[in-house]
Order: structure tokens, then C-alpha cells, then sequence
């Protein structure tokens, strides 16, 4: 665990999670996605003002992580549907509470 302020070094893991959660539009993804399957489009727009190549990576980084997981389905035309993991579906406390705090102080 992180020491006094004037202490040593945060918690590895803690730096870790902060920097996947911490960047730019990923609680948002991850809120939408806390709702159950959607496609791309839909992230797209529940999600203005960001530009589908940032939602591209940033979906491809939480797959990486194993946070969501992309399922295609051999149709025609082609369906990708974007799913929480249950690693992901154990953000839902962390989302929630991050929700519940922006609508109390922002």
C-alpha cells in the first residue's frame, strides 16, 4: 500500500489501474457498457464528441486487457457485439460510485 504523502511509492497495481481507468473516455465506454452488449454504433452514441478511431483503441485496449470481450457474429452483414468480462463487470462498483460522486460535487 502507498505510505504517508511524503512517503515512498504507490502500490503497483494501484498505478496500474489508474492509468487503464484514467484515460481519456474509458469510464464513459465502460458505463455504456455496464448496460449490457452494444455494438459499436451505440458506444458511438451514448458517447458524443469522440471520434471512432479514439473508440476503436480504447476498445481494443480494454479487450487486451481482458475487460470486454468483442464477439462477431457470422452474419450478413457481419455483427461485432462488445461485452464487460467478469473482470470488467467488477468495475461496476468503481463506475457507480464515480457516478454517484460526479452527480453529488460536479
Amino acid at each position: 500500500m502507498s505510505q504517508d504523502l511524503a512517503g515512498e511509492h504507490m502500490c503497483p497495481k494501484y498505478e496500474c489501474a489508474m492509468n487503464i481507468l484514467g484515460k481519456r473516455w474509458t469510464g464513459l465506454i465502460l458505463h455504456v457498457l455496464l448496460r449490457g452488449a452494444v455494438r459499436f454504433k451505440d458506444i458511438r452514441e451514448m458517447v458524443p464528441h469522440m471520434s471512432d478511431k479514439m473508440l476503436s483503441e480504447r476498445l481494443k485496449e480494454l479487450e487486451e486487457l481482458e475487460i470486454l470481450e468483442r464477439k462477431v457474429f457470422p452474419e450478413i452483414p457481419v455483427r461485432i457485439e462488445y461485452e464487460l468480462t467478469e473482470k470488467g463487470k467488477d468495475l461496476r462498483p468503481v463506475i457507480d460510485s464515480i457516478h454517484t460522486w460526479g452527480q453529488k460535487w460536479m
